[in-house]
């Protein structure tokens, strides 16, 4: 028996840290392509601060590829398994299925430890520290984050500059959205398309980019009678996308576990809406179970599917997460609106898996 436990840990383990990683490093790409490798370009960053922001990002990508990791070794190597007849032969030796297993699902309870410290702790302090960092960047060089011939998201302002010279910018678009609820369902409208031959960053006394100067401003702004034309012969559009002076609470999607219990109590003494941060609160558990939850439902479809094929394996496993995940950006599309309870809409993939997993695996050990 520990030689054959031994042995599916193995298979297991090797499958699933050759999926987080290359899951973590997919992840990883967006975010280094989208906040590293400009100031990499405008010589903002050296290498050692370079590999600390990726650093920084590393334990936010983890947490995600992490269950995913759970998902599919427990498919791909199950699946072979059973089309290799070694689950016979594990019966014909006299071990249950339940027997066999009972390792990965250690294994599984294990990742969800680990999972519930990244989403809970790790994860939501290193994205703060990443975006600390990115700010004392823009404190030192405030244009390093407008480069030249790219679109840029300024918090607030999507912007683009044909030149950078200082902090002097040439041949300026600027699309602009805000957050607005519409029916409950908080939805980014558009609400700004303007263009100018010219423009100033203006920094304001934290070192901070605080607005741009544009001159001869032209274009669309939407106001309550619609969208209306018009022209300026200077006009200062404030920059939301860097931190004020005075260190702010940092958003729901950055606080860790206990943040956000002391957000919530000090929200019911205000009697202002909880809704919000009751989301953030579940999904944070939620995520962590997925590592428990997956191997449940993958364990008995992966020795269903018979299949020695990957693309077999990879193409359940990513239409399982798809499923999973229409739950999550469900409860966040709907989290201001309490009466529904969206929070509880993390929990349902989750416990779905595990009766439906377990009711599969308890009827493939009968078989």
């Amino acid at each position: 028996m520990p030689t054959l436990h031994l042995y599916l840990l193995r298979q297991t383990l090797a499958t699933c840290l050759l999926t987080v990683a290359t899951f973590t490093l997919v992840l990883l790409l967006g975010n280094v392509l989208k906040d590293v490798f400009d100031l990499i370009a405008a010589g903002t960053l050296t290498v050692g601060t370079a590999a600390y922001a990726v650093a920084l990002l590393l334990p936010f990508a983890l947490s995600f590829a992490l269950p995913i990791g759970m998902l599919t070794a427990s498919l791909l190597v199950f699946s072979r398994l059973s089309v290799d007849q070694e689950l016979t032969a594990i019966r014909a030796g006299g071990i249950s299925l339940l027997a066999a297993i009972s390792p990965i699902l250690v294994m599984a309870a294990g990742m969800t430890g680990v999972s519930a410290a990244l989403n809970m702790v790790v994860a939501p302090r290193c994205r703060v520290a990443f975006n600390e960092l990115r700010d004392t960047l823009a404190q030192r060089n405030p244009t390093a984050f407008i480069g030249e011939g790219r679109f840029v998201n300024l918090g607030n302002l999507t912007l683009y500059a044909q030149e950078v010279r200082g902090n002097s910018l040439k041949e300026i678009l600027i699309y602009g959205t805000t957050n607005t609820v519409v029916d409950g369902v908080t939805q980014r409208i558009r609400d700004l398309d303007v263009w100018a031959p010219s423009a100033e960053l203006m920094v304001g006394t934290n070192g901070f980019p605080e607005a741009l100067l544009l001159h001869n401003l032209q274009g669309l702004r939407l106001t309550g009678d619609g969208w209306q034309s018009g022209f300026k012969a200077e006009h200062i559009e404030p920059i939301r996308g860097f931190r004020p002076s005075d260190p702010k609470k940092p958003k729901l999607s950055l606080m860790t576990y206990p943040q956000l219990k002391e957000e919530l109590a000090l929200r019911r003494s205000e009697g202002a809406p909880i809704g919000p941060v009751l989301v953030h609160l579940n999904k944070q558990i939620a995520f962590a179970f997925a590592c428990l939850a997956f191997p449940l439902v993958g364990i008995p479809l992966g020795i269903r599917v018979h299949r020695r094929e990957t693309n077999i394996g990879v193409a359940i496993a990513l239409a399982l997460l798809a499923l999973y995940y229409s739950f999550v950006i469900l409860g966040h599309a709907y989290e201001t609106r309490s009466e529904y309870h969206p929070h509880l809409l993390f929990w349902v993939p989750n416990v779905a898996f595990q009766l439906i997993g377990m009711t599969l695996i308890w009827r493939a050990n009968r078989g």
